[in-house]
């Protein structure tokens, strides 16, 4: 599974050894988060890939991954099956433009991305699941002039 770590300046996408060997990837993916311009959940992946793989692996309504070319631009894909997914569209990113994943924590991203992130990169899942303040609109927290401290629900699993 995809491991989705956030800082204050970017997202990676960290690969498990035998998703860059499918994918044709050294590395993990890293995107500045100045050229995130929308974030979509998606039920169906698939409908979302766009042009050819190349470099990349493909069995078709199973796996896709790699980077998948078209007159568009250029998109990372890391798809499996029919499971929930997250596409991140990309404006001035010099290597994609669009990310689609296949994870879990798809939910967790959106949240994380809305939230100021640390200057280390930590998990999207830790990152929401951590006290975040809120401003209650009851008498005691707001004669007291500071915001009252919840906990982010933690994001349903897929």
């Amino acid at each position: 599974m995809v491991t989705l770590l956030l800082d204050s300046s970017r997202l990676e996408v960290a690969l498990s050894a035998t998703e860059r060997v499918l994918a044709f990837r050294k590395d993990a993916v890293r995107v500045e988060r100045a050229h995130i311009t929308k974030v979509q959940l998606v039920d169906d992946p698939w409908s979302w890939l766009r042009g050819v793989p190349n470099p990349g692996s493909v069995v078709p309504r199973t796996i896709a991954m790699g980077i998948w070319r078209s007159a568009g631009g250029d998109d990372f894909v890391l798809v499996r099956r029919r499971r929930a997914s997250v596409v991140i569209d990309l404006e001035g990113d010099p290597e994609f433009q669009r990310l689609v994943i296949t994870t879990r924590h798809g939910l967790a991203l959106v949240q994380a991305l809305r939230l100021e992130a640390e200057d280390e990169p930590i998990d999207v899942v830790d990152l929401v699941t951590t006290e975040i303040p809120v401003q209650r609109p009851d008498s005691e927290s707001a004669a007291a002039g500071r915001p009252a401290r919840r906990r982010a629900p933690r994001p349903a699993q897929a």
